[in-house]
């Protein structure tokens, strides 16, 4: 017996045998179109190019794009993002760029393998800077450095990012080090972001790399995807495509991608997609065990080990002061209410709500902040989510503004429920709700909700809280914030 066809040529031979399906030229019927339709689909889910429709928001993917955004807009030091072979950083950076603001002029560099000088006329073009070839480099810098506080005084902020640093000559890497020196008399002209591999990391540990990390400000770390959050990803990316169906995964064929996997996304993506074939050649619309076998066995996954001995969900300090400035801009808070509704039954704030509630609308919050923020929803039918919004104002009315508080928890504002059952959740296990608050923000244009904790009067003292926190709460790795980014 030879070897098993690989799964397209073996759909493509089923649709050729097939005639039936189609009026006139069935066998011309693009396979992809029939796989399309037979689950209802308006394009493919599970493409591996970056699609920024398709970014997934969970797995603290949201947060890190708010706090990259902040950080960017906000501050002046050099940022890093790193991350496994396929853990998401192109789909990061894709949406970070549609998200900065119009003030913020974009230079992407994606060719790892630029020289010293290249990378200088390389900056220059995406400027649309025109330089004299074979300009010096002191020649080529003081010219860039001219049209640099030329936009700064039109009112525009620089944003070089760099895809695959990791690969990019040390010599390259210095030279950037040197690009984030140039200023104005009060501000630095432009703001760098490197998104690498951990061997990044390694490259800037070097002795002769000491001066590019000092200058790194803010660290992120995508992780890769828990079990949980696969789930999640997979019915997000199949309704993001147009699919209203019940969902197609069984747990049983959820564990088995995650497990081969190994939560990297666009592994999941070419195990899910061809998952979905396999289910299609079926004829079923319920994915099993088999079919994840079947695609799995079609895969030819790299043995290397992850680069990480630490717990996936674990977050280094580094990250946790980037994060710090996550959801930070115009908020919403109120005063809490002294009558609270009985809890519901405990649900997981990662499961969506099974049917809508009836509960009358709710007034919305009191606006503190002076700008106009946009539409926000109403957290009708979550007495919680509006008790713990309720108790904000008051809070950030009267804390002193170098008092620190915990962050607890992140999430879109379309999902109040989800936000109420985490509050439900922490209720039973035990927090303290007359420490727990809520607020709104629209970073990057999304209304978020934030869960805080505590009020305390330095950092040291809220971290030896985080403690205190009940176990689950713990396991969610909460971290520490100055009330003043709230402000």
């Amino acid at each position: 017996m030879g070897c098993p066809l690989p799964l397209s040529l073996r759909y493509d031979q089923e649709v050729m045998s097939h005639p039936s399906t189609s009026l006139d030229h069935p066998h011309l019927l693009p396979i992809q179109t029939m796989y399309l339709a037979h689950f209802g689909l308006n394009e493919p889910p599970f493409r591996i190019t970056p699609h920024t429709e398709f970014f997934f928001s969970g797995a603290n993917r949201g947060a890190t794009l708010d706090a990259l955004l902040y950080a960017i807009t906000h501050d002046e030091g050099i940022v890093k993002i790193s991350g496994e072979v396929g853990s998401g950083k192109t789909m990061l950076c894709r949406v970070l760029m549609e998200r900065l603001p119009k003030t913020v002029a974009i230079v992407y560099l994606a060719n790892p393998s630029l020289s010293r000088d290249d990378i200088l006329y390389a900056i220059a073009d995406e400027l649309n800077l025109k330089l004299a070839e074979g300009m010096r480099s002191s020649s080529v810098i003081r010219a860039l450095q001219d049209h640099l506080i030329q936009l700064y005084a039109e009112g525009k902020r620089i944003v070089i990012l760099v895809d695959e640093a990791h690969a990019m000559p040390a010599e390259t890497l210095e030279e950037i080090r040197l690009l984030s020196n140039l200023e104005s008399n009060q501000h630095k002209l432009l703001q760098l972001v490197l998104f690498g591999q951990p061997e990044l990391n390694e490259i800037l540990a070097r002795a002769n790399m000491r001066q590019l990390k000092e200058r790194i400000t803010h660290n992120f770390l995508l992780e890769p995807l828990v079990r949980d959050d696969v789930a999640q990803y997979l019915e997000f990316r199949l309704r993001a495509a147009g699919y209203k169906g019940p969902n197609v995964f069984s747990p049983q064929s959820t564990r088995l991608i995650s497990d081969a996997s190994l939560g990297l996304t666009r592994r999941i993506n070419i195990l899910a997609d061809k998952t979905l074939l396999a289910c299609f050649s079926d004829n079923t619309h319920q994915i099993t065990a088999k079919h994840v076998r079947t695609a799995i066995k079609d895969c030819e996954f790299s043995d290397a080990i992850i680069s990480t001995s630490r717990p996936i969900r674990l977050l280094q300090p580094l990250w946790i002061l980037g994060i710090a400035f996550l959801l930070t801009a115009s908020i919403y808070l109120v005063v809490k209410p002294t009558n609270e509704a009985p809890p519901a039954p405990l649900a997981s704030p990662l499961t969506p709500p099974q049917q809508e509630s009836t509960q009358p609308e709710a007034q919305p919050p009191v606006q503190v902040a002076s700008e106009q923020l946009p539409h926000q929803p109403t957290a009708s039918g979550t007495p919680l989510v509006e008790s713990a919004l309720l108790a904000g104002k008051q809070w950030l009315a009267t804390t002193p503004t170098n008092h620190w508080f915990i962050q607890l928890f992140a999430i879109e504002a379309r999902k109040p429920e989800q936000v109420e059952a985490f509050l439900r959740e922490a209720k039973d296990a035990g927090l303290d709700m007359a420490k727990t608050r809520a607020y709104l923000s629209d970073l990057s244009g999304r209304m978020r909700y934030g869960i805080v904790y505590g009020d305390y009067e330095n950092q040291a003292e809220a971290k030896k809280a985080i403690a205190q926190l009940p176990a689950s709460i713990q396991s969610r790795h909460p971290f520490v914030r100055p009330i003043k980014q709230l402000r």
